[in-house]
């Protein structure tokens, strides 16, 4: 049975250089076949690859991708690693039930290594969970996904919380495997643990940025006691767009970890944002405050709203999973079905994201014009 390891579901553990520089076929190479050697038509590479793109055409279900693969021309199966076979060399795709097979059965820690994009050197990482809502079954709750995206919507990696737990248990697992020196994690209120701060800042010599709500009525309100009033710290932005004009304000305060009983604490946040619906003038206010181990030297009040700011990079890529690939109306249940879907919607969004597209809906219908050439071009397969 597969486990939430990488020791388990690959034959080697790829270093964090090789997950950045090498081609999708090289990461997928590292997969164990979860397949018995007798019988085997295609390669667990060939008929991943085919997925990749498939998806990336536009494919949302597995009997998409298997029409997909159907009717590829015999130049797109060659470049996707198909087996020819017999004295004519014929090319056959993979059917829709093998896909769908081997997609239930691989493992979806190893294959999340697909994804292939390496935090090091990088600003920001946000850390937040989506349940895919129609895996549900009658005997077992929907499959929950905890994902880390990068700044700009690239996702790193992506594992699935074991049903009766929460995000919580996932957290180190997550970003165990990658270098984070130097990288600002940003959580939402359910990841405010000790352990965890402790664990980016000692082990992983990472920062951290968290939102602290009345989940931890305590460190609340202390936050809310701080002198805000008297602060000179402090941002103003305005912008309008999406419908509605928006005033953002972003106060810091110096603080002590033995003050707010938190590890290497050193900053404080107030932030307060001001909505105005364009459309019905309705007002909205709403106030939260974070906390930071990065001090007032290596993040100012600008800096700290940008963070905050950019951890819904991550919202947007959930989002896009719900509207563009209907991920939430999916059926798909069965095994590690679901996780593995959601990378391959992941993956198709980095790839877009990569080349320019901010509007994923349209990037998609551009790569539907040529659907049997453009994908493979795009995830590099010569």
């Amino acid at each position: 049975m597969c486990r939430q390891s990488a020791t388990v579901c690959l034959t080697k553990s790829p270093t964090a250089a090789q997950r950045g520089v090498s081609g999708v076929a090289e990461r997928l190479a590292v997969l164990r076949d979860p397949r018995d050697r007798r019988g085997r038509r295609h390669s667990l590479v060939s008929v991943v690859l085919t997925a990749c793109c498939a998806v990336l055409a536009g494919a949302r279900s597995y009997l998409a991708v298997g029409q997909w693969a159907r009717h590829a021309p015999l130049d797109t199966l060659a470049r996707l690693g198909v087996r020819a076979v017999g004295p004519l060399g014929v090319r056959r795709a993979p059917s829709g039930s093998t896909i769908r097979r081997l997609l239930t059965l691989v493992c979806p820690c190893g294959l999340a290594d697909l994804l292939g994009c390496d935090p090091a050197g990088t600003r920001h990482l946000a850390v937040d969970g989506k349940t895919a809502r129609g895996s549900r079954t009658d005997t077992g709750p929907a499959a929950h996904l905890l994902s880390a995206v990068l700044q700009g919507g690239r996702t790193v990696s992506q594992l699935r919380v074991p049903d009766k737990t929460t995000e919580v248990t996932g957290f180190t697992k997550l970003l165990a495997p990658f270098d984070l020196t130097g990288v600002v994690v940003t959580a939402d209120a359910l990841h405010i643990h000790r352990d965890h701060a402790r664990w980016l800042v000692e082990g992983k010599k990472a920062h951290y940025l968290l939102v602290i709500k009345r989940n931890q009525p305590t460190l609340h309100d202390a936050l809310r006691a701080l002198p805000w009033k008297e602060v000179t710290a402090r941002r103003y932005d305005r912008e309008a767009g999406h419908g509605r004009r928006e005033t953002r304000s972003v106060r810091t305060l110096t603080v002590t970890a033995l003050g707010l009983n938190f590890p290497h604490v050193t900053q404080a946040a107030k932030i307060h944002r001001h909505r105005t619906d364009l459309k019905t003038g309705k007002i909205t206010r709403e106030t939260v405050y974070a906390i930071t181990d990065l001090t007032a030297c290596e993040a100012s009040p600008q800096a700290i709203g940008q963070l905050s700011r950019a951890h819904w990079d991550i919202e947007a890529v959930h989002h896009v999973r719900d509207t563009t690939f209907g991920e939430d109306a999916s059926k798909i249940r069965t095994g590690h079905g679901p996780e593995n879907m959601a990378t391959l919607r992941s993956f198709a969004i980095s790839t877009l994201r990569a080349t320019g597209h901010r509007s994923i809906a349209t990037g998609l219908r551009e790569v539907s014009y040529m659907s049997f050439t453009r994908p493979l071009d795009l995830t590099g397969l010569l």
